[in-house]
């Protein structure tokens, strides 16, 4: 009997560490979730104080540069069409110029061809 006994005294102790284990185990699952808790109120307010109006600003940046490359971009397109108007008349006046410089050196060049014939056959038949 007294081997029963003290087997009983051992089962008790085990319960009993087995009921603290537990009640261990329910206290940090609750203290886990306080901490928890907290934490995620500290980043709420962090993101309050803090990323939204870093954010804020992040956004008012991104439309001025949003606006700004938008100018410049109309302003590329204007450039770019002034300049292509620019070489449309430069080379419109060029072949003006070419087309007049032909007309009146074609006259100067018959003429000293023509100048250059008669010479040649005055001179071959003195010849």
């Amino acid at each position: 009997m007294q081997g029963l006994g003290t087997t009983n005294v051992l089962l008790g102790i085990m319960a009993a560490v087995s009921v603290l284990e537990a009640l261990l185990l329910i206290g940090m699952g609750v203290a886990g979730y306080l901490v928890y808790s907290r934490v995620m109120t500290l980043i709420s307010g962090l993101e309050e104080r803090q990323v939204a109006p870093a954010m804020a600003r992040v956004n008012a940046i991104l439309d001025d540069a949003k606006v700004v490359s938008t100018k410049v971009r109309e302003e590329a397109e204007r450039v770019d069409s002034a300049i292509r108007t620019t070489m449309e008349r430069v080379d419109d006046t060029a072949d003006r110029v070419r087309s007049n410089v032909r007309a009146r050196t074609s006259r100067i060049v018959g003429i000293v061809r023509g100048a250059r014939v008669a010479l040649e056959h005055i001179l071959s038949r003195a010849a």
